[in-house]
């Protein structure tokens, strides 16, 4: 218990975020765009994303806890992504973080489903939203997935329930001014929703009444946080593409290309009996021409097509490529 004790520092082994990268570049083409309304709001929108991210991060570096801190961690399995906020390595519990920067009046019913009330000027607007709690469920699910696909039906047998215990998905509403409603929430559903300024409370209190004969040392949670952050994949985020991809004027090379793919697509989806959009849509299209990678690897990090696209077509696309980098 001595050595525990000696560990009360936070350490973040990844801390930059790609909403701060989207940001930018979204500034940055901002005067190039057309419709300048609807890149205001987008650039509104990730500032309030990072704003309320920042918040977390504050609580987490001042807790004296004692944690390995991941922000902005995008995983995937097969066709699946998860893009996880912060993931938080504690001696007890992993959490899986989904941020929520929200205003108003929060209600979460025993479905998990929020709805939101505020005012906008003097109007007053009642909306439901996605749920950010089915949000970190998924995420819980397709890190799961990944784990079970890592290790041997013995292992996973063996091993299944203390995962389901350890990994937590948990639902931060960043901004302390919201009020939270989960009186009509199930219990289940209570224990994964916390507000900013309770998170700090809430680790404190799983870990008090965790069995501490199960802690996992040091050395045990920055493995785990390693772990996860060799599996971290950069992406690309619509934000932007969709300004760049609509604003971006193909070249004559660029047309040819165009040409060859839309050719190539409707040979593919004719082939294998498939709608065109399977093999890809027309903005995945526009951005493999912007981006033109030469390699599966580049396919891969540039995070333009699903893996199952990668693996049915991805060899195909990236020879149609290079035969237009090579003329």
């Amino acid at each position: 218990m001595e050595l525990f004790n000696r560990f009360r520092e936070t350490v973040f082994l990844k801390e930059e975020s790609d909403l701060e990268k989207q940001l930018t570049r979204l500034k940055g083409i901002k005067d190039k765009v057309d419709k300048n309304d609807k890149i205001d709001k987008d650039i509104k929108l990730i500032e309030i994303g990072i704003n309320g991210e920042n918040n977390i991060v504050y609580e987490l570096k001042t807790s004296n806890i004692g944690m390995y801190v991941l922000r902005d961690v995008c995983l995937s399995f097969e066709d699946l992504t998860a893009q996880i906020d912060f993931v938080i390595v504690t001696k007890a519990y992993v959490y899986l973080v989904e941020c929520k920067n929200l205003i108003g009046n929060i209600t979460v019913n025993n479905q998990g489903e929020f709805k939101r009330d505020y005012y906008l000027g003097k109007r007053n607007i009642v909306e439901s939203m996605y749920s950010p709690y089915r949000q970190a469920i998924r995420h819980k699910d397709i890190l799961k997935k990944i784990w079970l696909s890592s290790h041997s039906k013995l292992s996973s047998f063996l091993f299944e329930k203390n995962f389901d215990k350890t990994y937590k998905p948990l639902v931060v509403l960043s901004n302390s001014k919201a009020l939270l409603n989960v009186r009509y929430a199930t219990k289940e559903i209570k224990d994964h929703i916390v507000r900013v300024d309770n998170l700090i409370d809430y680790i404190k209190k799983d870990i008090d009444s965790y069995n501490n004969e199960v802690y996992m040392n040091k050395k045990m949670m920055e493995s785990v946080a390693i772990s996860l952050l060799k599996r971290h994949q950069d992406k690309t985020n619509n934000f932007v593409d969709k300004y760049e991809v609509i604003n971006t004027t193909l070249e004559k090379d660029d047309k040819t290309i165009e040409e060859k793919l839309k050719a190539f697509r409707k040979a593919r989806a004719l082939n294998l009996k498939i709608p065109a959009y399977y093999v890809y849509t027309d903005e995945e299209m526009n951005r493999l021409i912007n981006l033109k990678p030469k390699t599966i690897e580049d396919l891969k990090k540039a995070n333009i097509l699903s893996a199952i696209k990668i693996k049915c077509h991805g060899e195909e696309i990236v020879k149609l490529l290079n035969e237009e980098n090579d003329v």
